[in-house]
């Protein structure tokens, strides 16, 4: 018998050097490249299409075409109708007491919006500094406008100075406006009334409020010692 050969064992923990086995990474340059070659054969091949039949291309240019001005027409009327309801938008006190605290500053913006201001934008919110609405008129004079609403109307608490103070703080340094203005739907203190004399802030109190908000006459115009306009206009 031939001695017999020692048998030969593997190491234990022996790791395989590189190259051996094969790699688990997929091939994404390779999908990539097939992805973008199955795109450009579709659009080759419909751009193909298309030249055989210029038929379609004409009728897909006009319905783009037609698509185009129904939605411009549409987009005036909407405007034209925007315009009409700003001019006819009124307003009757006991729905303006109906409505919430920010509902309130809406409509204030929207009757600025109907009296010729189309800036006119909502700010009020946390971190408003006083002010709630504000708004260009025709005149270039920028207007800074608080809104305190009373659910129970007349019969609520009076404005105060308190809120005054506030309005004056910032209305002019802060914001830089023209105008400075607060609106209720309520009362104001006789305190609170001679405060904004001497400085200069207009007050609009539920009488005021009534006569702009059914009307069709501009807060400038109801106002007393509004500064005069800042440019001249076809307005002026």
């Amino acid at each position: 018998m031939s001695p017999r050969r020692p048998v030969r064992r593997r190491g234990r923990g022996r790791v395989r050097g590189p190259g051996r086995g094969k790699s688990l990474r997929p091939a994404r340059p390779a999908a990539v490249l097939l992805a973008a070659a199955v795109v450009w054969s579709a659009v080759a091949g419909l751009l193909r299409w298309l030249a055989a039949h210029p038929a379609v291309v004409a009728l897909l240019l006009v319905a783009a075409v037609g698509a185009l001005a129904l939605w411009a027409l549409r987009r005036r009327e909407r405007a034209r109708w925007e315009r009409v309801r700003r001019q006819a938008l009124r307003y009757a006190m006991p729905q303006i007491d109906a409505l919430h605290h920010r509902q309130f500053e809406h409509a204030v913006r929207d009757l600025m919006r109907r009296d010729g201001c189309p800036d006119a934008v909502q700010v009020g919110g946390a971190g408003d500094d006083g002010a709630d609405v504000k708004a260009t008129d025709p005149f270039g004079r920028l207007w800074v406008i608080q809104c305190k609403h009373r659910r129970a109307g007349l019969s609520g608490a009076a404005v105060g100075t308190p809120d005054l103070h506030v309005l004056n703080g910032t209305g002019r340094p802060v914001h830089h406006g023209d105008v400075v203005v607060l609106v209720t739907n309520g009362r104001f203190t006789a305190q609170a009334v001679a405060f904004a004399r001497s400085q200069r802030l207009h007050l609009v109190d539920r009488t005021l409020l009534a006569q702009w908000a059914a009307g069709s006459t501009p807060l400038w115009e109801l106002l007393r010692a509004v500064p005069p306009p800042r440019r001249p206009t076809r307005l002026s």
